[in-house]
């Protein structure tokens, strides 16, 4: 393991902003994985130290393949996790909204830019991504229809789904789609939490990764063989909202089946304590999203449910 600064941005008032990146092995530029970009990605960045650890035993035992290189970049964003920010300290800019970067910009386009050079390379690229919205998710790969996603490849990872999204303008300056432009396969994998750290996706994390790695011939490595991932489209999924806002009151979660009819939260009035709203489930299905939030507004996206065959 070779740890170095990839990027390195001066402050006039805190120490350097400096990107760390760990390279396992050497040769051909095989698979990149990025972890925090944005500062409340802690499960982001968690999952990424246990890869960097899993990664160096491997390396000792000899099980890198030779003529492939790794390299992992646990964190990007971390003088905004400093002071516990999502986005940039100083103007609140999301990092992973100004790719491919340029370099005499904005300070957020500067690291953008700087980053993805020493990034674009690879043949595939891994982000540990996390959701606008709070809330928990089923573990899943998500990729975007530029034209040049690869599905079979996603498949690889052994997770439960892989979900495709069309492209939307917002989307044209995210990590995920710019290493797409630059012709590498690129995959967003999301685990159950962002802000707060679950042992259990953080491993499903790690061990999907290190099983992609060990079917595309980077590493050897046993391991079991996940799951045969189900491939839907994001825009097939139900979407249920708030009708009120109030005390939110989650009574399903993530993964959990459902039939139509049945509760999923309750919103209950901040002063007077009594329920407003019971949201029910619109269909036979499975949550794929539920928000966790204490308090919601009106019409906002509380749960996402991967709806029955049937439906």
């Amino acid at each position: 393991m070779r740890k170095e600064v990839i990027y390195s941005l001066p402050s006039p008032y805190r120490d350097d902003l400096k990107v760390t990146g760990y390279r396992f092995g050497s040769g051909k530029k095989s698979a990149c994985i990025v972890g925090a970009i944005r500062g409340n990605e802690i499960q982001q960045l968690y999952v990424c130290s246990q890869l960097i650890k899993k990664l160096t035993e491997l390396e000792e035992k000899g099980a890198i393949v030779s003529e492939h290189e790794i390299m992992v970049v646990p964190s990007i964003g971390h003088h905004s996790t400093n002071i516990g920010k999502r986005f940039w300290s100083v103007d609140n800019t999301d990092i992973n909204r100004m790719f491919p970067g340029y370099d005499e910009g904005e300070t957020t386009q500067r690291i953008a830019g700087g980053v993805f050079e020493q990034i674009k390379d690879y043949s595939y690229g891994i982000q540990f991504a996390s959701f606008y919205m709070p809330g928990d998710f089923i573990p899943h790969v998500r990729m975007m229809e530029t034209g040049k996603q690869n599905t079979s490849l996603a498949n690889l990872f052994g997770l439960p789904y892989v979900v495709l999204r069309k492209v939307r303008p917002i989307d044209t300056t995210t990590l995920n789609y710019n290493w797409q432009m630059w012709d590498c396969n690129a995959f967003s994998l999301y685990t159950s939490k962002t802000d707060k750290i679950d042992e259990i996706s953080a491993k499903q994390a790690v061990a999907a990764v290190l099983r992609f790695l060990m079917r595309m011939g980077v590493i050897r490595y046993n391991s079991h063989s996940g799951y045969i991932a189900t491939i839907i489209e994001e825009s097939d999924l139900a979407v249920v909202r708030t009708g009120t806002s109030g005390i939110y009151r989650r009574l399903r979660f993530a993964g959990e089946e459902v039939c139509m009819g049945d509760p999923l939260a309750e919103i209950t009035h901040p002063y007077e304590g009594n329920v407003i709203v019971t949201i029910l489930s619109p269909c036979d299905g499975i949550i794929f999203f539920s928000h966790e939030k204490p308090l919601v507004t009106e019409h906002e996206i509380v749960f996402k449910i991967i709806k029955r065959l049937h439906e």
